[in-house]
């Protein structure tokens, strides 16, 4: 995966434990094109990488603005962002890349829940751009928590988007099944933010008619795993018929870079779809939030990084 060298130009404080960071080339040259919804990968040193979605307009070609939400169960990457970054530094990212896109549709309609905004925010300034017709829904715990919530306010986006806020009255509250019944079949969704917010906004969607291929989600991280019942099991590479017991507690990935097979991995928690590999015999137990659930019943991919299998061998790709 390409790299390249970013100096942080500034970095504030937009919400109430939420820190953005502006990057720019540290060559004075223009930066990678990107589209609505990409992300980096950005290299934090001992071999930490954390994935990132890019908030600014994609026009944009000398900066890229991210921002992070201090997590309390962070495993290194936001506690080092908010604290050890500084003005000046000079990181390590990725090109960027987009498992989110934006596509054509009469309508598109943005729901972002929290630090979900990252990418939601993207989306609406290159559909307002392009003046296509949107409009964005943003549920947060309070104003005081509400990332970019002055600049919206007083950007030419305030007049497509509807700010909802848990602490506020019930008539401000987001009503999902209302506003999901109004728009015509042309019509895309798109979903960001917690799982439980996500879950909430997709199957209510589906259960309102809306087509698989019109949502569109992404997840930050995975959903908690029941691992109590977990078994061993192997994995077996087609190419060469090498086969590699799993245990309990150990990932296919893990496992398998171990005995120097390389598999490119980045969030190592289904979330970034980095990892996804080809199934040839065997049912994975899927525990990713990446693959549709038309993907999951199909069985034929799997990420690696965290899915076990349901069978005593899998057949991968490799």
């Amino acid at each position: 995966m390409d790299t390249l060298s970013v100096k942080v130009i500034k970095k504030a404080t937009e919400a109430l434990g939420i820190r953005s960071l502006e990057l720019a080339s540290s060559d004075g040259r223009p930066l990678p094109a990107f589209s609505a919804g990409a992300h980096i990968d950005l290299h934090l040193g001992n071999g930490l990488v954390r994935q990132y979605s890019l908030c600014n307009d994609p026009s944009d070609r000398h900066r890229y603005l991210i921002a992070v939400l201090r997590e309390e169960s962070s495993r290194g990457g936001s506690s080092y962002v908010h604290d050890s970054i500084r003005v000046g530094d000079i990181l390590t990212i990725s090109t960027p890349r987009n498992h989110f896109p934006l596509v054509r549709a009469t309508h598109s309609l943005l729901f972002a829940g929290g630090i979900g905004i990252t990418p939601v925010l993207c989306m609406a300034e290159r559909l307002l751009t392009a003046g296509a017709s949107f409009e964005m829904h943003y549920c947060t715990r309070s104003v005081e928590r509400t990332a970019f919530y002055d600049y919206i306010r007083n950007s030419p986006l305030s007049q497509y988007v509807h700010f909802h806020f848990d602490t506020g009255n019930q008539e401000q509250k987001l009503d999902v099944p209302a506003e999901l019944t109004k728009h015509n079949s042309g019509s895309h969704l798109y979903v960001c933010g917690p799982s439980g917010f996500i879950e909430h906004v997709c199957s209510t969607a589906k259960a309102k008619g809306w087509p698989e291929e019109q949502i569109h989600y992404e997840h930050f991280a995975a959903a908690p795993q029941d691992i109590s019942n977990d078994q061993e099991f192997e994995v077996q590479i087609a190419s060469s018929g090498e086969r590699f017991i799993i245990p309990v507690g150990q990932s296919i990935t893990s496992v398998l870079t171990n005995h120097g097979i390389d598999i490119p991995v980045a969030c190592e928690q289904g979330v970034c779809g980095t990892c996804v590999t080809r199934v040839l015999d065997g049912i994975p137990m899927h525990r990713d939030v990446y693959l549709t659930d038309s993907e999951h019943a199909s069985n034929d991919q799997l990420t690696p990084c965290c899915s076990r299998s349901k069978t005593k061998m899998l057949v991968l790709d490799l």
